[in-house]
């Protein structure tokens, strides 16, 4: 398995539409496992996205998909910027029990 945990800094003002975009194509994208978007509780523009991929292909490849191609375009004017982007190797756990370690 793949993973990702990153932070992305909104635009002031702009979290709740940045959030809408970054869940409008979650669960349908082929070899996404989870995706969670959440709101950081210590930063009213910060927002933190956890992924976890079947392989890093997967996620290489979701990123030519036209869908997720448009929402990356609708939502560069309002990212402030990035913080923190964590490359993880999943091994398990709620909702991945299922799925053997490689």
């Amino acid at each position: 398995m793949f993973g990702l945990i990153g932070n992305i800094k909104a635009v002031p003002g702009q979290r709740d539409a940045l959030l809408a975009i970054l869940l409008e194509n979650a669960g349908r994208m082929p070899g996404c496992l989870a995706y969670v978007v959440a709101e950081d509780t210590a930063d009213a523009e910060g927002i933190w996205i956890t992924e976890v991929w079947d392989s890093a292909a997967s996620h290489k490849a979701s990123l030519s998909i036209a869908a997720v191609r448009d929402a990356i375009d609708r939502a560069k004017p309002i990212i402030a910027g990035f913080g923190q982007f964590i490359e993880t190797r999943p091994r398990g756990g709620h909702g991945l029990a299922a799925i053997a370690p490689a």
